[in-house]
């Protein structure tokens, strides 16, 4: 018997968590069936880095691949969900005994994961959320890791390390998956399809 699939997207509405500076996601009803139309049709205005999203090496590294140079391998395959304590970083020290393999799909759970950003209906955006400073995205380049995913907006912190590491793993060309919804899995291995 096959196990279920379980969505890891965080479901989009008018007013969600952005990051600051980028536009509000807005998402209206443009026309409608009751309202004479022949069709219902959504009308989504937003920043592409608004909830569940893909980075590109072009996003910081100037003549870097876009997002339509992604080889499916990236994303489609095995991957390990990797739960993390650290309160503030995902650390080199917590990841070591994790023994990251080369080519391999990470998907990271910390305590964002417990705060409810991907279900408000707020866009209070959390500033402290936790994030992979320069030194850890040197190490995920040097363990060669193919993807990394990550459970709010960003991969780099706010205000710190947020350039930094997107360059290095970007440069390096580890694909990043942000804004997850890992509330509800557990850590251990499954197969990612994004």
């Amino acid at each position: 018997m096959s196990k279920p699939w379980i969505d890891i997207t965080v479901p989009m509405h008018d007013g969600m968590v952005h990051w600051p500076g980028d536009p509000e996601c807005k998402i209206s009803l443009f026309v409608s069936i009751p309202g004479g139309a022949p069709c219902n049709l959504t009308q989504m205005s937003l920043s592409a880095h608004t909830g569940t999203h893909m980075d590109a090496p072009r996003h910081f590294v100037r003549d870097g691949r876009t997002m339509e140079a992604l080889p499916l391998d990236a994303v489609i395959g095995p991957c390990r969900v990797i739960e993390l304590k650290h309160k503030t970083a995902i650390t080199v020290a917590e990841l070591a005994p994790h023994k990251l393999k080369r080519g391999e799909r990470v998907l990271f759970k910390t305590r964002n994961s417990t705060k409810s950003w991907r279900l408000a209906k707020t866009s209070t955006f959390d500033e402290n959320f936790i994030y992979i400073p320069a030194d850890t995205a040197h190490y995920l380049v040097e363990r060669g890791v193919m993807t990394v995913g990550v459970d709010y907006l960003s991969v780099g912190g706010y205000k710190k390390d947020g350039i930094e590491c997107h360059q290095i793993m970007l440069g390096a060309e580890i694909w990043i998956i942000e804004g997850l919804n890992l509330a509800k899995v557990k850590p251990g291995k499954y197969e990612l399809i994004c």
